[in-house]
């Protein structure tokens, strides 16, 4: 291991403001799925009703800052009239058990009556965030808020604008619809800051490598990179360096999320996803940890893995895998602030509701009629325990 004399010129290093570097996200989607059904996942996977139990269960693993979302089309019925009094029941089971919540404003999922592309949507998501802002201080007006205004633009953006898997349902718009979000994204972060100067904002966008085949062409190579831009887009236009005239600023980032799962790196044209598990084999493929200090070094802002899990059995081998990757982020002395387990519950299928995943730390028991039990996958948790350990001992020399 490196000693102290290796680190780069990144310090002083900036104060994390979140409780605990591991961090749980919640599963919040709240969309319209590719049949045009609403899904609510904080219902279905019971973590709405058994928010005591699922915040106590982080403690042992100390875990006190998780991901959150306020639901916008269970908040908003009615244009500009809000109701959050779901919101305020999480916030003080969060309150009684000292447990920080990062709040996304807007997971995948609109109220009834907007798309991106409707007239109204930037104003309508503006006015939201304004009001979140000020209930939230109403209840807490101390505490550090740390918001995503809204997750995953870039997916999001595909998914809506071409591939018709969620609202507004088209193909061949993806530019228009991530314009869209990101015109709200900005206002309702403008709208925000004006209200409290001290919100952080932390994006939370897919982190991917995109490769060309190998024996590429020309074109082939230009095309693969392009791919790879384009997941810079949205925190681009966020911090006005394109699409200028939606008023972006560098000071509307304050925390890099990455999103990174096992299938984030593929090939071009065939989409064929580069095996984790023997990436020496591949000489495509890059590691998180070169992923992770690229963000960082394109934007020099703090970062933060925002997502990461793998389904099944290779659980443990995948957060022992993210822990070394991380490790060696902390290492080069980059301000990085945290891992969180996403989603920590299980969760199923957006479209089906079938099957569920087998991601989280703890399954998720269906029972007819009952509210999911909690299984606490046991290989999981041997194996958080290690790598939390390994970041611990890193940390001690590097942060």
């Amino acid at each position: 291991m490196a000693d102290k004399s290796s680190i780069q010129s990144y310090q002083p290093l900036p104060e994390s403001p979140f409780r605990s570097f591991w961090m749980a996200g919640f599963e919040c989607t709240d969309q319209l799925n590719a049949f045009g059904n609403r899904v609510d996942f904080l219902l279905l996977t019971g973590h709405l009703q058994q928010l005591r139990e699922d915040y106590q269960n982080l403690l042992p693993f100390n875990i006190r800052t998780v991901r959150e979302g306020i639901r916008w089309s269970q908040v908003e019925k009615s244009p500009y009239q809000y109701d959050w009094s779901a919101v305020e029941q999480m916030l003080k089971q969060g309150r009684a058990l000292g447990i920080q919540q990062v709040w996304d404003l807007c997971h995948f999922g609109f109220p009834d009556d907007l798309t991106p592309l409707h007239p109204m949507f930037a104003r309508r998501f503006a006015a939201m965030c304004r009001a979140f802002v000020d209930f939230y201080r109403s209840n807490s007006p101390d505490d550090t808020l740390v918001v995503t205004p809204i997750n995953e633009v870039s997916f999001l953006s595909w998914l809506g604008g071409d591939v018709k898997g969620t609202s507004p349902y088209c193909t061949g718009l993806g530019w228009e619809v991530k314009y869209a979000l990101m015109r709200a994204y900005i206002e309702g972060v403008a709208g925000m800051r004006e209200l409290d100067p001290s919100v952080r904002i932390m994006t939370t966008e897919p982190l991917v490598h995109v490769v060309a085949p190998l024996d590429a062409s020309p074109e082939q190579m230009a095309e693969a990179q392009q791919a790879h831009e384009a997941q810079y887009q949205a925190i681009d236009i966020l911090c006005g360096r394109t699409c200028p005239e939606l008023g972006g600023s560098r000071d509307y980032v304050d925390i890099l999320g990455a999103n990174y799962y096992y299938n984030n790196q593929w090939e071009i044209g065939t989409h064929d996803t580069l095996n984790w598990v023997k990436e020496h084999a591949d000489a495509r493929w890059l590691g998180l940890r070169d992923m992770l200090a690229e963000v960082y070094q394109r934007y020099n802002k703090p970062v933060v893995l925002t997502e990461t899990s793998h389904p099944g059995i290779d659980r443990p081998h995948w957060i022992r895998f993210v822990a070394e990757e991380c490790a060696a982020v902390l290492q080069k002395g980059i301000p990085f602030w945290g891992i969180c387990l996403y989603p920590v519950i299980d969760r199923p299928d957006w479209d089906h509701l079938l099957p569920w995943n087998n991601a989280g730390l703890w399954d998720a028991e269906q029972l007819p009629g009952e509210i999911p039990q909690r299984i606490l996958y046991q290989p999981y948790a041997e194996a958080l325990q290690e790598a939390q350990e390994m970041i611990r001992a890193v940390s001690a020399v590097y942060r």
